[in-house]
């Protein structure tokens, strides 16, 4: 029996499965950030090492039972990185393991014969291509300063500054200026801004505050849309970039494969619906996937393919069934 490892580095946790080749899960466990561009290799690398552990112990396996493990890392974007994630990741006790940027896990959840746009859209961004002859491209994915705009830290400063414009008056009225306040434990904007400044906060990471965002869509607030519809928009703007980085594809329908919290678990239709128009408008015929399982099964899915193991409708059926995003 082969058994591998998938493991999901991101920005919040890391996620690792042990399955089987029949497509089994025999383990999983869960740690912190992955991504060694937050934390550094250390603390990422002892994550990565926390998670697998718990996979391998639940599964009953010993660490030379294992015949594969893949690792897709948020973070691995550039050469620089990929020396820095290689040699730590070779002091785990696996003699056999390839390293991907998460980005590649997600289009081979979306895209059985691994050809087409990734679009990631969780706690940060990123947008990637591969296309028939096997070549890869990425854009951005490389922070706010070298042009992302989107992800849920991102949306969550785009949301308080939507708040605090509202409140001034800079901005259309908006029922952010009530629920952001309140998701920080105020009931006005005043009470909030003057606090963050007296704890001289001029910068915000909470992706959580996305969550208000997109209540206040549901709600049909104006500003609220405006706010995921221009996300869409530039979600949109980089699969374009990545088509034509890549020179297009021969098939005739390109398919856009979704991955990340704020796609797979927000759905919103706004952003959805800005994102499809953006690419249609350069690229006609293009089918937006939003993937049912889980982004770490896209790394079981490369590892699977390393060892030459089928992995048809069937195994995607079975890794669709063991959940979504927060699997």
């Amino acid at each position: 029996m082969s058994y591998i490892i998938g493991v999901d580095g991101g920005g919040t946790k890391t996620y690792a499965v042990v399955i089987d080749e029949h497509g089994n899960k025999r383990g999983s466990g869960i740690a912190g950030c992955g991504n060694h561009q937050i934390v550094g290799i250390d603390k990422a690398l002892g994550h990565i090492r926390q998670s697998v552990e718990q996979a391998i112990q639940e599964a009953g396996l010993a660490h030379d039972d294992i015949a594969f493990v893949q690792y897709g890392l948020a973070g691995a974007d550039r050469e620089h990185d990929f020396s820095i994630l290689r040699p730590a990741l070779a002091t785990l006790p696996f003699a056999n393991w390839d390293v991907v940027c998460d980005t590649m896990e997600g289009l081979r959840i979306g895209c059985p014969d691994n050809a087409g746009v990734v679009l990631v859209c969780g706690s940060g961004t990123n947008a990637a291509g591969r296309n028939e002859e096997g070549r890869t491209i990425q854009t951005g994915g490389l922070g706010t300063l070298y042009g992302d705009a989107a992800g849920s830290h991102y949306m969550a400063t785009r949301t308080f500054q939507a708040a605090v414009r509202s409140w001034e008056y800079r901005d259309i009225p908006s029922v952010l200026q009530h629920k952001v306040p309140r998701y920080f434990g105020f009931d006005t904007v005043e009470q909030m801004v003057n606090d963050f400044l007296d704890r001289d906060i001029y910068s915000l990471r909470e992706g959580n505050l996305t969550i208000v965002l997109h209540e206040a869509a549901d709600e049909g607030d104006a500003l609220a849309i405006r706010l995921l519809q221009d996300t869409g928009r530039e979600l949109g703007i980089a699969a374009c970039s990545v088509i034509r980085r890549l020179g297009g594809f021969r098939k005739e329908t390109i398919p856009i494969v979704l991955v990340g919290s704020v796609v797979q678990k927000g759905r919103n239709p706004h952003l959805l619906a800005a994102l499809e128009e953006t690419v249609r408008q350069e690229h006609g015929s293009i089918e937006l996937i939003i993937p049912e399982m889980a982004p770490v099964y896209g790394a079981v899915l490369l590892g699977m393919d390393h060892l030459g193991l089928a992995a048809g409708e069937a195994m995607h059926s079975k890794f669709a069934a063991y959940g979504g995003y927060e699997a």
